[in-house]
Order: structure tokens, then sequence, then C-alpha cells
């Protein structure tokens, strides 16, 4: 699938291609809902349709991945509400032994995530996930998601790469379709984001289930099942 002798620079997200979005779905459908009606002092269903709804009007805007908006917005502090799930943040499979090849290469290797830094911090802290990384990007450092082509335009200034040469891995088809559009040239999905959902369909990037599929050398017998250490 990929010609890794074409690929310079490679661009990885964090939440649902490297780690399991069965974590961050988990927080954001249940227990955070949970802990908001607690809060409120009304009836769980109630709380999370109103929750649910003030989320939703965020969708695509950088405030929807910021904990400090969160925070603000509803009076929880949700670094600490997400501590108290941290035990299911994992690795998906077969991501590690991908990631320690990767370092192993000529490959510049970038993360790329929505994620605010405070949430960062807590998977870095439980996964040790910034090892492999030469750098690691928050689209909050310049203040636009990645769904936005600016976004891209901000990184090319701090980290310069060949469009042509780079390969940016993602399981959001809009952030896939701005990299796209800013001239981004190797672009793949993940098919199956959150290990307790079924696979999503074929889209028109092509998809990975698992990074055994494009690993640089030949896949070895490890018996690494995608929990972090």
């Amino acid at each position: 699938m990929i010609d890794w002798s074409t690929i310079d620079t490679v661009l990885l997200d964090m939440d649902g291609t490297l780690l399991d979005l069965y974590f961050d779905n988990y927080f954001w459908l249940e227990h955070l809902p949970l802990r908001y009606a607690q809060h409120v002092g009304r009836p769980l269903e109630l709380a999370q349709a109103e929750l649910m709804a003030r989320i939703d009007r965020e969708q695509g805007t950088l405030n929807w991945y910021c904990l400090d908006y969160w925070t603000r917005e509803l009076g929880l502090d949700i670094r600490q509400l997400k501590e108290e799930v941290q035990h299911l943040i994992a690795f998906r499979p077969h991501v590690q032994d991908f990631l320690a090849e990767l370092k192993h290469s000529h490959h510049r290797l970038v993360l790329v995530t929505n994620a605010h830094r405070k949430s960062l911090s807590l998977k870095l802290s439980i996964t040790g996930l910034d090892q492999y990384f030469d750098r690691l990007v928050s689209s909050h450092d310049f203040g636009l998601p990645k769904e936005d082509v600016g976004f891209w335009v901000a990184l090319q200034q701090i980290e310069p790469y060949d469009k042509g040469r780079t390969l940016l891995i993602d399981d959001s088809a809009s952030v896939l379709h701005s990299a796209h559009r800013y001239g981004i040239k190797h672009l793949l999905t993940i098919l199956q984001p959150d290990s307790r959902k079924a696979p999503r369909p074929e889209s028109e990037f092509p998809g990975l289930l698992g990074f055994e599929q494009i690993r640089l050398g030949t896949p070895s017998n490890s018996n690494d099942q995608g929990q972090a250490s």
C-alpha cells in the first residue's frame, strides 16, 4: 500500500488512529453525562440530552476539543474527570511496533492532534507515546482545528515538509479532506477507530484495519495487542 521510499514525513493523528477511540467515546457519551447530571441535579437522560446538544453545536470548531472551554462552560474540571477513567486509554493493535520501526527509519515523525494540551499530557503520561516522535503538535497551538486548511499552513511554518512526500494517517474524513485540499499527497484513514464498534465501510481514502498492513519491515509475532504500558 505504501512505497516508503517516496515518503519523508509521516504525520499521525492520535485519538482513533494510534489510540483506541473507545476511551474518548466512553468519556464524552457516558462518563461526562453522568457527572454532569450529578453536578446540575437533573435526571441523567435530561442532562445527557442537554449536554449532547451543547457539544454538537461546537462540532468542527476548536471549542469542541478544548478542555478549558468545557471546564468553563460546564463548571466541571474536565481533565480531572478524564483521570477517573484513564485506565481505558490504550493503544490500537500493532501501533507500538509500527512506531518503533518508524523511529529507527529515516522518516520525520510528527504527531498532529486536535487534542487539547491537557488531554495530550494525560495520554502521554499513560502511554509514553512521545518517545517515538520528533515533534508533537496540537491544533490548539495554532488556534485552528485540523479541519481548517489553515492548520496545515501553520504547521508548514514550524515543521517544513514536502507535501508530495508526506503521509497523513487520520481517522477523520473531514481532516483528510482538509489535508487533501492543502495538497498533502499520501492519505490513509482508519476503519475501526473504536475497538468496541464495528469497522466502518471503505471511503474515498484508502483504509487500514491495523498498522500491520503498512509495517515497514517484516511483520513480527509480537504480542502487542494494543494495551497501553
